[in-house]
């Protein structure tokens, strides 16, 4: 089986830069393609010598909203830069009121630039969203968005919104850390994604599997628990065994979804 993973960050400097060593493992357990997301202007040129240096990597640039505050005066003709170098996706992008002390002044401006550019170039966008669902859809639904698609990194929004958001074109991406017995409610939510718009990601470093589905363990120089990219065929396995389907149509399917969006780059 092929894995695709929709949504990870490879170049975090918690990998201790131990990325290629990483990737040779991935590559191993059957990854075929991962998304890796830029976050800042500081740490797009790491996405871009990844992709440039292995072919497992399909880069995607975007300012995330917690490092809106970093931003240069010319981050947007740098952001063009970036997707002018190689072929590539935009994100991750998004909305955030969740995270404390992190201001909502600017978040909205700075992410419809971002959706304009992806819906100019007509290039798949990741979306980052907390506790702003509703505000989101109303976003999408006013303003121009890719053809290429929408992916909806992580949904954990109503499973009631997501009929409106399929209408705009989103995709929903299911990462490993819902795996973990106390998100059933997330869980359950993805029983109500259409099967064409279903999405498998590990968000690495971020978003540990519980440890009994831990095939990868890591361990930051700092000794805190990360989570490796090729723990993406657990991921697999665990969601279909949830769903009570065999993993090998499950995977198949999310194959198929992944080419639809980012096919091509």
């Amino acid at each position: 089986m092929n894995f695709y993973d929709a949504h990870n960050h490879l170049q975090d400097d918690r990998f201790g830069g131990r990325q290629n060593e990483l990737l040779a493992v991935c590559e191993k357990s059957g990854v075929a393609r991962m998304v890796v997301n830029g976050a800042c202007e500081s740490d797009w040129p790491q996405v871009l010598q990844l992709a440039r240096e292995n072919k497992v990597v399909l880069p995607s640039f975007g300012y995330h909203p917690w490092h809106l505050a970093e931003r240069t005066p010319d981050w947007l003709k740098n952001l063009e830069t970036f997707l002018d170098a190689i072929p590539s996706a935009i994100g991750e992008i998004g909305l955030d009121r969740w995270k404390p002390d992190l201001s909502y002044d600017g978040q909205e401006e700075i992410f419809l630039a971002q959706l304009r550019l992806a819906a100019e170039r007509n290039l798949p966008v990741s979306i980052h969203c907390l506790q702003a669902w509703g505000r989101l859809l109303e976003l999408l639904q006013k303003n121009p968005r890719p053809a290429h698609g929408i992916v909806l990194h992580s949904f954990g929004g109503p499973a009631e919104m997501i009929p409106a958001f399929t209408k705009l074109g989103a995709y929903f991406s299911f990462p490993g850390y819902f795996l973990h017995e106390r998100k059933l409610r997330q869980r359950e939510t993805f029983r109500q994604v259409p099967r064409d718009r279903l999405l498998i990601e590990t968000d690495a470093p971020d978003q540990p599997l519980p440890p009994e589905k831990n095939l990868f363990p890591l361990v930051a120089a700092a000794g805190k628990p990360l989570n490796h990219p090729a723990n993406l065929a657990a991921v697999h396995h665990g969601l279909a065994e949830f769903l009570g389907e065999p993993v090998e149509s499950l995977a198949a399917r999310v194959a198929e979804n992944f080419l639809r969006v980012f096919g091509g780059r």
